[in-house]
């Protein structure tokens, strides 16, 4: 589905599926409607009920009514998502909200709720079963004196991203192999116009990335290199932003074998990170950002096949360091580490790794906020720690002090590829930090890539966790750059 300005307000009760805002204090002030109608409503407002349905033969209208003490963004997205129930119930197939009685922004952030609630995965159920399950609304047609087509374009731009994120985390590894990722993302740049570049194995190995190629010594799918890079000719920085993207598209711990419940039959979610950068650098382009971006997505799955990589080996990586193997079930930071030594080449102005990594960063955070740390300047946390706030996409900053490191340490090798058990996000972060010479941020999405159960606007499965943030960040740092 998708929003549309409207160019003219809605009138209650001319069309099937209006909808007004209105402050709690002027419920009596509403035109339009009978006496019996404004009786009901005042009394739905004392009950404290925000959303009232107005019933009148084939019309259904609703009044929606913001709670005073809590007018932040997010509670207009989860009203958004509350709303977005009721007209499922209703079975609507197109709604005209007048949002003039609230801001600009708490409209577009109602509209965004809405959206993101009515993200379905259908696509392996039976046609009877799609139908009962499909979500009715089409279009959602809003109206704001201070909103632009611009303004619209930019989140339909960026829901169509997050969705494609939330698709491509549900999709099962005999579909969504290493191949068919890097196929999808090609065919995504032909559509926004960001270029795409996939490494085979053949370039891979000649590349000498012995932590990806290590990784997929268990597979009988090859693995993917891919390189995305959206350079707008109006860009604002000269120096590239570059993320990677852990791209492990089924992970069962390889030879140190994950346990089935709650751990590898969730697995199919493990390429949430390369899935969030790729479906960034999409909304970032659909958008037509002024950002240097590049996106680096190595990907394979992990599997314990008798070639299979093993504890106690050895690997040499693409910088050159050596990392003895403690762990199989370590593989992300053995696949990011060759993607942030490849990433050096650009000398880009910050490299970013987002990750479903350690199960450490979901123990400490849950699935409402992700962690990061890294060792660039403090103006780039900041940044992304306001952009988490502005989309709920929250972020919380680990220390990343060098004792961290210490239980990297081999005896027989550069660094182990396993730290100790506390503080196990954080060592994981110190791992990768000598894979590169840039200023550096780790993003662990492991608790908010995936869920298993349903949370306001998130469904259960794919989130798409990363895609908002990262626009918003890049959005804002195009902003700012054009206002000096």
């Amino acid at each position: 589905m998708y929003i549309q300005l409207l160019n003219d307000k809605p009138v209650l009760n001319q069309h099937n599926y209006n909808v007004k805002f209105v402050d709690a204090t002027k419920t009596d002030k509403i035109t339009l409607l009978s006496d019996k109608d404004l009786e009901y409503i005042k009394i739905k407002n004392k009950a404290k009920q925000n959303i009232i349905p107005l019933y009148g033969g084939s019309l259904t209208n609703w009044i929606i009514i913001p709670k005073l003490e809590d007018k932040s963004n997010e509670s207009f997205r989860c009203l958004g998502a509350d709303f977005a129930k009721q007209a499922q119930n209703e079975k609507a197939n197109e709604i005209n909200i007048d949002g003039s009685g609230i801001k600009n922004n708490e409209l577009l952030a109602f509209a965004e709720g809405f959206v993101l609630e009515s993200y379905r995965f259908l696509k392996y159920f039976k046609s009877e079963t799609k139908t009962e399950k499909f979500f009715t609304v089409k279009q959602l047609n809003i109206f704001h004196s201070k909103l632009s087509n611009a303004d619209v374009s930019f989140i339909n731009n960026s829901l169509k991203a997050v969705f494609w994120a939330r698709d491509m985390v549900n999709e099962p590894v005999n579909f969504m192999n290493a191949v068919r990722f890097s196929q999808e993302v090609v065919l995504r740049g032909q559509e926004a116009g960001f270029s795409v570049e996939v490494f085979d194995k053949k370039k891979i190995s000649s590349l000498r990335m012995g932590g990806l190629l290590a990784v997929n010594k268990g597979s009988i799918d090859p693995p993917t290199f891919t390189v995305c890079e959206w350079k707008p000719k109006n860009a604002v920085n000269k120096k590239p932003y570059v993320l990677v993207g852990k791209g492990i598209m089924y992970d069962t711990g390889g030879l140190s074998l994950k346990p089935t419940a709650n751990s590898m039959d969730l697995m199919k979610s493990d390429m949430g990170g390369a899935a969030a950068v790729a479906a960034s650098i999409y909304s970032i382009a659909l958008n037509n950002l002024p950002v240097w971006i590049i996106g680096l997505l190595p990907a394979t799955d992990n599997r314990p096949d008798g070639n299979a990589y093993t504890p106690g080996d050895i690997i040499k990586m693409y910088n050159g360091l050596h990392v003895e193997v403690l762990n199989t079930d370590a593989e992300g930071r053995m696949i990011l580490a060759d993607g942030l030594s490849y990433g050096d080449k650009y000398k880009p102005e910050l490299i970013m790794t987002v990750a479903t990594l350690t199960g450490s960063a979901s123990m400490a955070l849950g699935s409402h906020a992700s962690v990061f740390m890294g060792n660039a300047d403090s103006k780039w946390f900041n940044s992304f720690i306001e952009s988490g706030e502005n989309t709920n996409e929250r972020l919380v900053q680990f220390p990343f002090w060098k004792e961290y490191g210490e239980s990297l340490k081999s005896n027989i090798a550069d660094l182990k590829n396993l730290g100790g058990r506390e503080g196990g996000a954080i060592s994981a972060g110190k791992f990768l930090e000598n894979f590169t010479e840039s200023p550096y941020i780790h993003f662990d999405i492991a608790g908010t890539a995936f869920l298993t159960a349903d949370e306001k606007y998130k469904p259960k499965g794919g989130t798409g966790f990363g895609v908002r943030l990262f626009t918003e960040f890049f959005k804002n740092i195009s902003y700012s750059a054009n206002k000096k």
